[in-house]
């Protein structure tokens, strides 16, 4: 699990592809990888990937074909910058929301716009994921942990601060890059809840009596 608040930014050193998966080497000097050890799990972009090596300044994850299809890390090249974030210790601070690091589809930036000294954000995603996001929910993009501003029919948008800008990627979005989308894991669990989980009882009318909705 992680947080969706971002430790540090990585360079992509190495994008091996390998008979329809990739290899990667990430390298950051801002994470003190002698604290590390083969098998940790770390987020990606998002995305949870298994360090199959630490380096003194990095790690390398193999990136599956089903990974590769369904996240943009299909994208990276050497060169690039993502964002990094180890997995959640118990004890620790939860900044953002519980991620899980399983990315439910890819978005498209749509427009980006100054507001102040933020950055205003609209995504689109596929229509059968619109349904999870609500205004004022959670939402997970490429890994950072943020609050959905306005919903409509086709996009969302999200308020990017000045902070975030700087300590994450979100500073080098333009129109049209892809991106990585988790949604809210209570958004997924609440459909299971009300389209034939184990809990007959619970329905739209018992949430909306209790404040839940």
């Amino acid at each position: 699990m992680f947080t969706g608040i971002i430790k540090a930014v990585g360079v992509v050193a190495l994008a091996d592809r390998r008979e329809g998966d990739m290899r990667l080497t990430i390298r950051s000097d801002d994470l003190a990888w002698q604290e590390f050890e083969a098998g940790e799990s770390i987020s990606v972009n998002g995305v949870c990937l298994t360090a199959v090596e630490l380096l003194d300044n990095g790690f390398v994850a193999d990136v599956s074909m089903e990974t590769l299809e369904v996240t943009a890390l299909r994208g990276l090249s050497a060169g690039g910058r993502v964002n990094l974030e180890p997995s959640l210790s118990l004890g620790e601070r939860l900044g953002g929301h519980l991620v899980s690091g399983h990315v439910d589809c890819i978005g498209t930036i749509m427009s980006r716009e100054a507001r102040a000294r933020s950055v205003k954000l609209e995504i689109e995603i596929p229509a059968a994921f619109r349904r999870y996001v609500a205004r004022k929910g959670s939402v997970c993009i490429d890994g950072v942990s943020l609050t959905v501003n306005e919903v409509s029919d086709t996009v969302f948008s999200v308020n990017i601060i000045p902070h975030t800008v700087t300590v994450t990627i979100m500073g080098d979005y333009q129109k049209g890059t892809i991106v990585n989308v988790e949604v809210d894991l209570l958004a997924r669990y609440l459909e299971r809840l009300l389209t034939g989980g184990d809990a007959p009882g619970i329905t739209k009318d018992f949430l909306r009596a209790n404040g839940y909705a």
